[in-house]
């Protein structure tokens, strides 16, 4: 079974510092960090200690929720330090590296039922690959999901090229397809882009294919499922991306864990940008070589420009993230403000500038935002112009900001999560902080819910 999705909605970002497709580096790190925080839902439990040994593949944390879900290390070597942050909430454990790379042997015998292949995925530390929706946690293992859902590629700026990244890894993500179906018993959906001819992903077997074309945000699991099946209250489905699949499936193949794949290095501020190979938890100071010597006024940011994590040079790369940008931080003012007439080198999407005059150029952006926060004064179908989806984003965003519960349900909270509406705040003249309101919509949603 397959469809064809031509979405009309939506908007491509123009901006510089596409990474081109090779790889120019493959980063062993020094140190690489298991950071809680990337992992929506979970609450750790510390299983190590400062100065223990690890090997690749060897426990670190657990959930206390679910015991059996365990965050295992990247890389072998030993437990240089254990971070914490106010109220000693754990933010990280760093683990230094031996180079030697021993990594744990799995048992992948038993992988051949459910309940096998659940039990292996839950102690490698591959569990957290998949993201149960609604609300974008970890999946709970004892629940079972309605359909699981994949996006073949990624529409948000400057993202990486997955034809690209994953060309040498279908085999992988076809066995991890495989046995997530198995174990799982239910249908599993790929979304695949409409607008090429020929994908590495058409190879894949015992999916439904769904093509979708246009502009950002069609590649979101999100805006795919919206269109596939929506979710209704009191059901569950599952979403694992690429570099999740194709992790599970090296596990099953080798009976280790590899979690190397290839990540992107972008930006207007990145030199010579590219792809790397390197591990999740990755230090970003191994990048140094692509933001130079003056990193001051550059954000660097783990995953895309719109809805990444602000890391900094002295941060680390997120376990789900595929790409690093790099971007102008924006603090010189601009003579004249916003009354200065003509502005070439800023894009509007209201034809506010002259931009709307040459549509193939590339803009060199940065973090300005151009304004101070103000209270809403457009309409719903303003923002609904970039977001294909059908729902009310802006009567949603302010039942989030007044914790209202019944029109958060009404205005389709299931449906969504923050990184489906970053277009939404994009092109907001409030210049309000969408995202960060429907995150803790949802946040009120899972604790009333408990």
């Amino acid at each position: 079974m397959s469809s064809n999705i031509d979405l009309k909605r939506g908007l491509d970002i123009p901006i510089t510092g596409k990474a081109a497709p090779f790889i120019s580096k493959t980063i062993v790190p020094d140190i690489a960090a298991v950071r809680p925080g990337d992992f929506n839902g979970l609450v750790p439990r510390l299983l190590v200690s400062e100065g223990d040994k690890v090997l690749c593949g060897s426990p670190v944390l657990a959930d206390k929720l679910h015991p059996e879900i365990l965050l295992t290390s990247p890389i072998s070597g030993t437990v240089q330090a254990i971070v914490r942050g106010e109220k000693r909430k754990l933010l990280s454990v760093l683990i230094k590296s031996d180079l030697e790379g021993a990594c744990a042997e799995f048992d992948v015998s038993g992988a051949k039922t459910p309940e096998g292949i659940r039990d292996l995925l839950c102690k490698s530390g591959l569990w957290p690959w998949i993201v149960q929706r609604p609300y974008g946690t970890v999946a709970n293992p004892d629940a079972r999901p309605k359909a699981i859902f994949v996006s073949s590629f990624n529409t948000a700026p400057l993202a990486a090229d997955n034809e690209f990244a994953f060309a040498s890894e279908i085999q992988y993500i076809q066995a991890g397809i495989d046995a997530l179906a198995l174990m799982a018993g239910c249908p599993v959906h790929l979304g695949t882009d409409g607008s090429l001819k020929d994908s590495v992903f058409d190879s894949i077997t015992g999916v439904e294919f769904h093509k979708f074309k246009g502009k950002h945000p069609a590649g979101n699991v999100g805006v795919q499922i919206s269109h596939i099946c929506p979710i209704r209250k009191d059901e569950t489905v599952w979403t694992v991306s690429p570099a999740g699949l194709s992790a599970i499936g090296k596990l099953l193949r080798k009976g280790r864990l590899d979690l190397y794949r290839a990540v992107a290095v972008t930006g207007p501020m990145a030199i010579e940008p590219s792809y790397v190979r390197t591990i999740p938890g990755m230090s970003v100071s191994e990048l140094a070589g692509y933001y130079g010597n003056t990193p001051e006024n550059i954000r660097i940011i783990s995953g895309d420009p719109l809805s990444g994590r602000k890391c900094g040079i002295d941060g680390y790369l997120g376990f789900f993230d595929t790409q690093v940008t790099m971007i102008n931080e924006g603090t010189e003012r601009e003579w004249f403000g916003w009354i200065r007439p003509l502005r070439y080198k800023q894009f509007s999407t209201d034809h506010c500038y002259f931009s709307w005059l040459t549509p193939w150029r590339k803009y060199d952006m940065d973090t300005n935002i151009h304004g101070g926060q103000r209270a809403f004064v457009m309409s719903d179908p303003y923002y609904r112009k970039v977001l294909p989806m059908d729902i009310f984003p802006i009567y949603l965003a302010k039942a989030c900001l007044a914790g209202d519960i019944d029109r958060m349900e009404r205005f389709g909270i299931y449906e969504v999560l923050p990184e489906d509406l970053a277009l939404c705040e994009f092109i907001d003249p409030c210049k309000n902080e969408i995202q960060d309101m429907i995150a803790k919509g949802i946040d009120l949603m899972r604790k009333e819910m408990a």
